[in-house]
């Protein structure tokens, strides 16, 4: 099982901005855990998220040479990928890409249309640079507009990507709306369909019902999932604040029931946990 590890998503939305030091020595811990891959930081407007103006500050002061952890980043637009697309020590480039055309406005100030324009430009990127794209299809289990979202057209949108040689695509539950039904109905219908993409899941959730939401993503398939510890974030434009980041506690329990190998060091992992509570303050 891969734990994608999103101090980035924990710390973006947070009110107090956290210096680049406290950052940095807290992604530098995580970086001893053994996650597969920590989404770090964001090349994107400081004006949009200022706690991430400091991204590259920040990637400065990590030491991370001797761990086995890939570092994610995400992009917003082509300016953003090509400065990311600097730094040998990024593996991924994270790009946002939403379902619902009217969130894809409110996030972006662009169509689906224009994003997927952008999304084949950094795609191409990636390649030249070494780098392997990870798009993140937001409002990926429902919306609040009205837009569809079943899984038919999940995989009728998945096509897009899979022509444009999309590797990793992850689910994100931008609203909380998922429940253990509907993330086994998606995952068992876009699995099967696309089986040269790896496909992760991004939830939020409520801390009562994040068990069985873990539980059915392991079960349709997926083997692939992000958290935060402490279940820490969420998207700052999401408009829904009763709802928070995956714990990654919940799925290092749940890979410890199932006797799941995940690479994870107990010991380094619960002091990120212990470090967590003077990071986010």
């Amino acid at each position: 099982m891969k734990i994608i590890e999103c101090p980035r998503d924990a710390m973006q939305g947070w009110e107090r901005f956290i210096p680049s030091q406290t950052k940095a020595d807290y992604i530098n811990q995580l970086l001893k855990v053994g996650f597969d891959t920590i989404d770090f930081g964001s090349f994107v407007s400081s004006r949009a998220v200022p706690q991430m103006s400091d991204t590259a500050d920040v990637l400065s002061k990590l030491d991370w040479s001797a761990s086995s952890s890939k570092l994610l980043a995400i992009v917003a637009n082509l300016r953003g990928a090509d400065e990311a697309c600097q730094y040998q020590e990024i593996t991924f480039l994270g790009f946002p890409l939403s379902l619902s055309e009217t969130f894809q406005l409110k996030n972006t100030n662009k169509s689906i249309e224009d994003a997927l324009v952008i999304l084949q430009e950094i795609q191409n990127l990636c390649v030249k640079h070494n780098k392997t794209l990870v798009t993140y299809l937001s409002m990926g289990f429902g919306n609040p507009y009205g837009d569809p979202y079943e899984p038919e057209f999940v995989v009728s949108f998945t096509e897009k990507l899979a022509k444009m040689n999309v590797g990793i695509v992850s689910l994100a539950d931008t609203s909380g709306v998922s429940t253990p039904a509907s993330i086994s109905s998606l995952f068992n219908a876009i699995i099967p369909a696309f089986p040269t993409i790896e496909f992760g899941a991004h939830l939020h959730s409520t801390r009562e019902t994040v068990a069985e939401k873990i539980e059915a993503v392991y079960e349709s398939g997926c083997r692939r999932i992000d958290g935060a510890i402490k279940g820490f974030g969420g998207c700052p434009l999401a408009g829904n604040a009763l709802v928070g980041n995956v714990a990654t506690e919940a799925i290092v329990d749940f890979t410890k029931k199932r006797q799941l190998a995940t690479g994870l060091d107990q010991a380094e992992f619960e002091r990120a946990v212990l470090m967590a509570g003077r990071v986010f303050v």
